[in-house]
């Protein structure tokens, strides 16, 4: 009884600091997830499914204050969908690329919080080409890995200054939500496993990703929000680079 309270408190706090920064929180409950010894066929299905919920709320929040701007969005989005279907459908192990993955995270993490810039400093952003690659990149990586990518994609769009920083929790989310829905349904060619009474772990979920995205959007300062979103890539490489 106690470690199933544990493990559904872990749950409602990755969902609150993911959703913060307009993450679903993925790489989070597959962490959590490992530390409770949950079966690793679960992963990805549970993964996907939870981040769908989450990163609606998160959109849905984040949207009421930022208008998107779809010329600079629909480039990256539009190419990933697809390779996050294909991505799915790779049985490899992703140990490689969780390697890979979490080297580049904590690059942008040391970035991100050793040399910040300013808030509201933006650049125009990049070539539909350069664009598509980028997106169809992250959403291979998304689906092999069974991510929904925001996590990848928030710290390019504030390093390279093409949008604000708490602007980022727009982009993040629905990119995160686009991604899921392709996973799952390349997942869905395989099997989509779930274990048992998951759908109490969607109770959970959907309640932190509430409270989470609500306290961002009203009460989170931009600086700390930065603060935030480097807690949840820290988190992320953790969860990538050590086993």
């Amino acid at each position: 009884m106690e470690a199933t309270l544990l493990f559904f408190f872990s749950l409602l706090a990755v969902s609150i600091m993911y959703s913060m920064v307009g993450h679903g929180g993925a790489s989070g409950y597959m962490a959590v997830m490992s530390i409770f010894a949950v079966s690793t066929v679960y992963f990805r299905s549970s993964a996907l499914i939870m981040n769908l919920f989450v990163a609606s709320i998160a959109f849905f929040s984040f949207h009421k204050g930022y208008k998107i701007r779809w010329r600079l969005f629909l480039p990256f989005l539009v190419p990933a969908i697809p390779t996050a279907f294909i991505g799915a459908l790779i049985h490899i192990n992703p140990g490689t690329y969780k390697l890979i993955l979490g080297i580049l995270l904590m690059l942008a993490l040391l970035r991100l919080l050793y040399r910040p810039s300013r808030a509201y400093e933006t650049k125009p952003p990049p070539g539909i080409l350069v664009s598509a690659i980028i997106g169809s990149i992250l959403g291979l990586l998304s689906g092999m890995i069974g991510i929904g990518g925001g996590i990848l994609l928030s710290p390019i769009f504030i390093l390279m200054k093409w949008t604000q920083v708490k602007e980022t929790g727009v982009y993040s989310s629905l990119f995160i939500l686009c991604n899921s829905l392709a996973g799952l349904i390349g997942l869905r060619f395989s099997g989509i496993l779930l274990p048992p009474h998951f759908i109490y772990w969607i109770f959970v979920v959907v309640g932190g990703g509430l409270l989470g995205s609500t306290t961002a959007m009203k009460f989170l300062p931009v600086k700390y929000f930065k603060i935030s979103l480097g807690l949840v890539l820290l988190f992320a490489c953790f969860k990538l680079l050590i086993p």
